[in-house]
C-alpha cells in the first residue's frame, strides 16, 4: 500500500518523471506527459488520502514503487 504523500511530493514525483504542469483550476492541478497521460492532483494538501494516491498512480501509468 502506498504511504500518504503531500501534494508537493506528488507534484515532484510527476515532474521528475516527465510530467508537465498544465493548469490549475480551483484546488486541483493538472499534469500531462508526452504520451497523453493526464493526472489531476489536489493542490495544497498536507496529506492526500490513500485512495486518491492509488487513483493518481493509475492515471499516471508510473510504477507503484515511486509512490512509497
Amino acid at each position: 500500500m502506498p504511504r500518504r504523500l503531500s501534494s508537493a511530493e506528488v507534484a515532484w514525483i510527476l515532474t521528475d518523471h516527465s510530467f508537465v504542469f498544465v493548469s490549475q483550476k480551483g484546488s486541483h492541478q493538472k499534469f500531462r506527459d508526452a504520451s497523453g497521460h493526464t493526472v489531476i492532483v489536489p493542490a495544497s494538501r498536507r496529506e492526500i488520502p490513500v485512495g486518491t494516491i492509488i487513483s493518481i498512480m493509475k492515471q499516471s501509468g508510473l510504477n507503484r514503487e515511486l509512490f512509497r
